[in-house]
C-alpha cells in the first residue's frame, strides 16, 4: 500500500512538473497569438508581435517588436511601432475570470500621424475600436466561466514614456516632422468587479495616445499662427494659398529643431 501511495505521489509530482513546463513554454506563444488575433479584430488593422515572455512564477514579462499597421488608404508603413513593453501580472489571476495586470510600461513608441489633425490614421483606428466596443456591449454576454465568456482585465498602472510623433500631414506638402510625445499615465482601469474587456482597454489607450499626439502637433503648429492651425485641421479646405502658407511655415519651424 505504501509503495502504491508513493508511486501515486511521484506520478502526481511528475505530472505537475510537466504541466508547469508546458505552461511556461506555451504561455508566451498564447500571448503572442492573442495579440496578433484579437488585436486586428478590434482595430481592423494588422498587428504583429516579434516575441513575448511572461513568467508564471514572478508575473513579470516583456513584449518585443510590437507594430500596429494603418487602415486602408494610408501609406505610412506603421501607425505605431514599439520596441519593448514591460508587464507585471498577478500570477494567481491568470486562471481567474479577471486577469489583474499590475503595470504596463510602453517604452519609446514611434507614432505616425498621417492625414489631418481631425481625420487621420489614428482617428480611423480609434473609430474601429469604438465600433468593436459598442458591438461587444450589445452582444449577449455568456455567464462567467461558461464557454464563450471572454477574459476581463484590470490594469492598475499604464504608462507610455519616451515616445515620438512623426507628422505626415496632408497640408505639409510632403514634408515630415518629428516631435516628442507627452508621457501618458493611466491608472485604475477595470478595477471594478466586472473589469474591462481588451477592446475597452484598447479604446482608452488609443484615445489617450490620439489626444496626446494631436495636442502636441496642434501646439507646434500654433507657432505658425491661428490661420495655419485652422488650415491644418480642415483638410477639406485644401486651397493653394493655405498649402503654401503652412508648408513654408512648417519648414521654417522644424528645420530649427
Amino acid at each position: 500500500m505504501k509503495r502504491i501511495l508513493l508511486r501515486s505521489v511521484l506520478l502526481l509530482a511528475l505530472l505537475l512538473l510537466v504541466a508547469g513546463i508546458l505552461a511556461l513554454v506555451f504561455l508566451d506563444s498564447l500571448v503572442k497569438k492573442g495579440v496578433e488575433t484579437i488585436g486586428p479584430k478590434v482595430t481592423q488593422v494588422a498587428i504583429t508581435l516579434d516575441a513575448a515572455h511572461i513568467s508564471l512564477l514572478s508575473g513579470h514579462g516583456a513584449l518585443k517588436g510590437l507594430t500596429v499597421g494603418n487602415p486602408a488608404g494610408y501609406h505610412s508603413p506603421t501607425a505605431i511601432k514599439v520596441g519593448a513593453v514591460s508587464v507585471a501580472v498577478k500570477p494567481a489571476s491568470v486562471l481567474a475570470n479577471k486577469v489583474v495586470i499590475e503595470s504596463i510600461d510602453v517604452q519609446a513608441p514611434e507614432i505616425t500621424i498621417e492625414g489631418g489633425l481631425k481625420a487621420n490614421n489614428l482617428s480611423a483606428i480609434l473609430a474601429n475600436v469604438q465600433a468593436a466596443t459598442a458591438s461587444e456591449s450589445q452582444a449577449p454576454q455568456p455567464a462567467p466561466g461558461k464557454k464563450g465568456a471572454g477574459k476581463k482585465l484590470e490594469v492598475d498602472d499604464f504608462r507610455i514614456t519616451g515616445g515620438q510623433i512623426h507628422l505626415s500631414l496632408s497640408l505639409m506638402g510632403g514634408k515630415t516632422a518629428t516631435l516628442p510625445l507627452p508621457d501618458i499615465h493611466l491608472t485604475g482601469l477595470g478595477q471594478g468587479a466586472d473589469g474591462i474587456t481588451p477592446a475597452e482597454l484598447t479604446e482608452k489607450v488609443f484615445a489617450a495616445v490620439l489626444q496626446g499626439a494631436t495636442s502636441t502637433a496642434t501646439e507646434q503648429l500654433g507657432k505658425l499662427g491661428g490661420s495655419a492651425v485652422d488650415a491644418a485641421k480642415d483638410v477639406g479646405s485644401n486651397t493653394v494659398h493655405s498649402v503654401q502658407k503652412i508648408t513654408h511655415g512648417i519648414g521654417d519651424l522644424f528645420k530649427k529643431k
